[in-house]
């Protein structure tokens, strides 16, 4: 899922383990408009139409702020990718101001995808320089996750200190380098709980010496992978 939104600066992030969701919040340079967006599986409704999704989304949300109501509803074909379902609506905030709100989605199989723009100005339905970010709007339900997608991934999880849930992602970033499946063989689980020491230094010498260059590119991805891999060996979050 990608789009293009000049002018906003990611503040948070998130995910949920397996690969469940991942998603970011984003300002604009006014904070006249905050932006989410998250990338989600959502098994219990597949196979997915981008329709089926935004109803899904939207029926709990109604339910747990009776104050929505909905002024469009409306659903665009895509030459590449999924139709895009749209939905507009204000509702009142938890300080009782009104928030207007503009949210796409596009889903297949049993992922979907999740845009939202809101503020309290009713101009965030029609601002010129929003829809340009919706016509940036999409999906590729074919595409295969690089480097740069798994390592962020993994960051977000362990900045959220799931750090059990990263190491294994982490070691896929790193497979994607050529240097995940060497680690992975090094020494056996059971070695690991007996020698965790030697586990560290086997880990950081594949990860830091091995490889100068990928190092100066990639430095946080190899120190965190470290850090994770102990978590996990240790089985708790308290590293």
């Amino acid at each position: 899922m990608k789009w293009n939104a000049e002018g906003f600066e990611v503040v948070q992030s998130s995910a949920k383990p397996n690969g469940a969701e991942v998603g970011i919040r984003a300002n604009d340079g006014s904070s006249q408009f905050t932006l989410l967006g998250f990338l989600f599986l959502f098994p219990e409704q597949a196979p997915m139409t981008s329709e089926k999704c935004r109803d899904g989304v939207l029926e709990p949300a109604k339910k747990s702020n009776p104050t929505i109501q909905i002024a469009a509803t409306t659903e665009m074909a895509r030459s590449d990718g999924p139709p895009a379902a749209w939905v507009s609506y204000v509702g009142q905030g938890k300080d009782g101001k009104l928030v207007y709100s503009v949210r796409g989605f596009l889903a297949m199989g049993d992922i979907c995808g999740d845009l939202e723009i809101y503020g309290d100005d009713v101009n965030v339905i029609k601002d010129p320089n929003l829809k340009k970010v919706w016509g940036s709007y999409r999906f590729d339900p074919n595409y295969t996750p690089q480097f740069n997608d798994v390592s962020v991934y993994a960051e977000i999880l362990y900045q959220n200190h799931m750090y059990q849930a990263a190491a294994p992602v982490f070691e896929q970033a790193l497979t994607k380098l050529g240097l995940g499946n060497d680690m992975a063989n090094q020494v056996s689980i059971e070695e690991r709980f007996a020698s965790l020491k030697l586990d560290f230094d086997i880990s950081r010498k594949e990860i830091v010496v091995r490889d100068r260059e990928r190092r100066r590119r990639h430095p946080p991805t190899y120190r965190i992978a470290v850090y994770c891999r102990i978590a996990m060996i240790l089985g708790n979050n308290d590293i």
